[in-house]
């Protein structure tokens, strides 16, 4: 089965090295020296200022959520993952949806300040498949509301808009590094802010608010990233660029044979993506059906991501219908990419879609890779 995505997993050897320092260190959690180092080495890969490990992409976006001491209720999207919307409610924080943009499927600003009620405290917007928000502008409704910022930056490693890292964005953006993410630490996940105090109240809270031997300064949890989970970090950090090299071509491929059949993503103004997913848009939720059907028949398993649209969860209503998000999230298939997915494998997807959607294949000619790169 060719799956949607395969966890990559670096050099054996070097993690073996790293295992075997661990070993000989006794150290395996309380940051450690290679959770230190990977934050170190994130930081300047990243281009921001702290970088905060987390041990999942959930537990970030909580933490994230205490840091700035957010209370009352957030506009947020509807099409995204669950763990959006969900770590707002688990904080006793209200999730007020704002519908998306049909074209870039990330929040709307234009729906945004029509959602803000009198106890809003932030927009939290998605990244959705790596592709950036709208920052600018949302940057400039925060400031006309006096709100805070936060962007689930879950599919955004590596990405950049105007120049530098996505993640610069916001008051704090957090990232997933669980393994299906191209960027991965087995499990885990951080916390991103180029604010130092912000930074500090992350970390405490992340240690359950100990400040030092014998003295806890407030309420924390337990969100620290474990050694093993660092090293394998480091592992995939030194092969980053080919993986984003590799993704990029895959990228393109799809692009070239699948954008006359389905409805692609528009990329947000100067921005560099990162591959990390390649979602198409069907016709229709039927039409995705039969698509997905006859993948699975083929040896191949896409994914449906977002569904349902989270304005439909009967434990975050009441909702608003959110139109833009309800459509999209049932017509929008993920698409197999990863590193070391076979071109006749991509060819066996592509060919599948094309066929289903009975548009013929036999005017069609096959691009060149040197056409496609």
């Amino acid at each position: 089965m060719i799956n949607v995505t395969k966890t990559y997993l670096g050099d054996i050897d070097k993690f073996k090295g790293y295992v075997e320092g661990i070993y000989s260190r006794g150290w395996l959690t309380n940051h450690g020296p290679l959770v230190l180092e990977l934050e170190a080495r994130l930081r300047e890969y990243l281009g921001v200022k702290h970088v905060i490990l987390t041990n999942n992409g959930t537990l970030a976006l909580q933490v994230a959520y205490r840091a700035l001491g957010l209370s009352g209720s957030a506009v947020t999207t509807p099409f995204s993952f669950v763990a959006t919307s969900s770590s707002l409610q688990w904080e006793g924080i209200r999730p007020i949806f704002a519908d998306i943009d049909a074209d870039t499927w990330n929040i709307s600003p234009d729906h945004i300040e029509s959602r803000i009620v009198s106890d809003t405290t932030a927009i939290v917007g998605t990244h959705v498949f790596g592709n950036p928000c709208a920052v600018e502008r949302i940057e400039a409704i925060a400031h006309k509301h006096n709100l805070k910022v936060v962007y689930d930056g879950a599919h955004a490693f590596a990405v950049r808009h105007a120049g530098k890292s996505v993640l610069n964005w916001g008051d704090i953006s957090t990232l997933s590094f669980h393994a299906t993410k191209l960027f991965h630490t087995i499990e885990g996940g951080a916390i991103i802010t180029n604010d130092d105090e912000t930074a500090r109240r992350a970390h405490l809270l992340c240690n359950f608010g100990i400040t030092g031997v014998d003295k806890i300064e407030g309420l924390g949890i337990n969100a620290k990233l474990n050694e093993f989970s660092a090293a394998m970090g480091l592992c995939i950090l030194d092969d980053i660029q080919n993986i984003l090299q590799e993704r990029a071509e895959m990228s393109a491929y799809y692009v070239s044979r699948l954008s006359d059949y389905v409805d692609l993503q528009r990329a947000e103004a100067d921005s560099e993506l990162n591959n990390s997913y390649f979602p198409i848009g069907l016709a229709d939720e039927q039409q995705l059906l039969r698509v997905r059907a006859a993948l699975n028949t083929n040896g191949i398993n896409p994914r449906r991501y977002f569904y349902p649209s989270l304005d439909t969860l009967e434990y975050l209503q009441p909702q608003a219908a959110q139109t833009a998000s309800r459509a999209l999230s049932e017509r929008v298939l993920c698409l197999p990419i990863y590193p070391g997915l076979k071109r006749e494998d991509q060819d066996r997807v592509i060919n599948t879609i094309i066929a289903e959607c009975s548009l013929g294949q036999a005017h069609y000619q096959v691009p060149t890779l040197a056409q496609v790169i």
